[in-house]
């Protein structure tokens, strides 16, 4: 079996929100086998990994990829893209420094979001999977459920992606959080 196909499974299961009991209901597979390919002990016939891939709206080139060499694996200082958030798009005085660049083949997502000062995530938001942070510079309030938390340069975080959370910006300069989350969510 290729490495990874049952960790995008279960990622492309999650991220669709799905039990393993739905996904098999709906691919006409056993839930056993299904926990089975998910955890990298056994593989699936070729006619269950398309109906898979079909209920998950999924290509089988996304659970096959690979990449090679430097590209896909070293991102360069001064050539991460840069998004710059705006109300509609998940904030205000919001720019992700993306550590690494979208793509499909990534379970993780990893950003520096670089908050100005006012500046906040629109929020709360919630979705499956997890996050974990690490405040390289400035001062941060990390919302995550009722609980608010400050968090000082050097400070760290983690917690479950289903729980409500936002964040903004605590301090009188920029702050800076190196933030990864699985899967990616935008």
């Amino acid at each position: 079996m290729p490495v990874g196909l049952g960790t995008r499974l279960k990622l492309a299961r999650q991220t669709r929100g799905m039990t393993l009991k739905a996904l098999a209901q709906a691919a006409n597979c056993s839930e056993s086998l299904l926990s089975k390919i998910e955890n990298g002990k056994a593989s699936p016939s070729l006619p269950m990994l398309h109906r898979i891939i079909k209920v998950l709206d999924k290509n089988i080139g996304w659970f096959f990829e690979e990449s090679h060499g430097e590209e896909g694996m070293i991102f360069r200082a001064g050539t991460r893209p840069v998004l710059t958030l705006d109300p509609l798009r998940r904030g205000k005085g919001i720019a992700l420094e993306r550590i690494i660049p979208y793509s499909p083949g990534h379970l993780l997502q990893c950003n520096i979001h670089h908050v100005e000062v006012g500046g906040e995530s629109a929020g709360p938001i919630q979705h499956v999977g997890e996050e974990v942070g690490y405040v390289i510079a400035g001062e941060v309030e990390l919302i995550v459920g009722e609980r608010r938390f400050h968090l000082l340069e050097g400070d760290a975080f983690a917690f479950n992606s289903d729980l409500p959370h936002h964040y903004r910006n605590a301090g009188d300069r920029r702050a800076s959080i190196f933030w990864v989350n699985t899967p990616a969510t935008f």
